[in-house]
């Protein structure tokens, strides 16, 4: 009987972290997600929703139609200038960089049954893990230390002397991607983008920062022709 009562305390606290703020476990449930090119990830319920614990890195839509490529090398006026889907493979291992116009096409670039997430639902996360609705609703940098809760462990892969200690309560485990900027530049090991689906009224939508150097997340929009990673969130 007590060896049974152990395995039970053992696997419990395999679904649990501790938020140190509060002292109060964090229970967390998982899955997983496959792509229409058959990538899996793993997913995280946090709160009342599921996301993806990685980034997106399929190279087509829900229809199968390619998402063209437009290469590191030798191409940023190429990609400055473009007003269509395209994508950025730096590291299809750890996820690829999109521009605006992939996430907004009407083929979808999400599994079925997620999608990519409204500003809305990225405050839902962010509320979730602790940021205040008034912080929530900011542009710039807002919160304490949501960001630290959402960074890979001990900031693998983000550079020393991070000021991001990396907690990862949730499993979400942000990784330092970078984006393809404007005018077609590549920043990576320092950052990390995502993008969210909603928009200003000019067109440019709002996406989430990470800084190696903040604790707390960057809200703003910009324009289409950035490249920035994405999570989805089931429907």
């Amino acid at each position: 009987m007590k060896q049974v009562l152990f395995i039970f305390v053992f696997l419990m606290l395999g679904l649990q972290a501790c938020d140190k703020e509060t002292n109060n476990p964090i229970v967390l449930e998982y899955g997983t997600v496959s792509d229409v090119d058959g990538n899996s990830y793993k997913t995280v319920k946090i709160g009342d929703q599921w996301w993806m614990c990685e980034n997106l890195r399929t190279n087509h839509f829900s229809d199968g139609s390619i998402i063209p490529e437009i290469s590191i090398q030798g191409t940023d006026s190429i990609w400055s200038a473009l007003n269509t889907p395209a994508l950025t493979d730096i590291d299809s291992l750890n996820g690829i960089l999109y521009n605006q116009f992939a996430i907004q096409d009407s083929r979808e670039i999400a599994p079925v049954g997620w999608h990519i997430p409204s500003d809305e639902e990225w405050k839902t996360l962010e509320k979730s893990i602790g940021m205040n609705a008034t912080a929530a609703d900011q542009l710039a940098w807002r919160g304490t230390n949501e960001a630290e809760k959402l960074v890979v462990k001990n900031s693998n892969g983000w550079p020393l002397g991070s000021i991001v200690f990396g907690l990862d309560n949730y499993s979400f485990s942000v990784l330092p991607m970078g984006c393809r900027t404007i005018n077609g530049a590549i920043t990576i090991g320092y950052s990390a983008f995502f993008w969210t689906a909603t928009t200003d009224t000019n067109g440019h939508a709002y996406y989430r920062y990470f800084d190696y150097q903040k604790k707390n997340i960057f809200r703003q929009t910009t324009y289409p022709q950035y490249g920035m990673s994405i999570r989805c969130v089931k429907d």
